[in-house]
């Protein structure tokens, strides 16, 4: 099983690193292993996270205040968002594909 990130997803958490880098020296770096951390939980269990939609889960950082929104296929995770947990609930909804079958593209 593999993951890719949606574009806006890999755009958010790149706009996260920076952010927390810009609070303190090393913080940045500290975010994005703890978000590569929780992908790394969801890819070992991926159907154990919190259910958001029909298709849709999120699983919390640890140390952040942010989760990992994504969806699973039989061969791939894809991160829809990086998402705060305190700001703008469902944003990233017109991220998830209409169809039942989720590509790449």
């Amino acid at each position: 099983m593999t993951f890719f990130f949606h574009p806006a997803a890999r755009i958010e958490l790149n706009q996260a690193v920076d952010y927390y880098e810009d609070c303190e020296a090393g913080l940045g770096y500290e975010f994005l292993e703890e978000i590569y951390a929780t992908i790394a939980r969801i890819m070992q269990y991926p159907k154990a996270w919190s259910s958001i939609s029909h298709r849709t889960r999120r699983c919390l950082t640890k140390r952040f205040p942010y989760g990992v929104i994504y969806q699973v296929t039989e061969e791939h995770v894809r991160i829809i968002a990086v998402a705060h947990s305190h700001r703008r609930p469902g944003y990233w909804r017109n991220r998830i594909p209409e169809s039942s079958a989720l590509s790449e593209s």
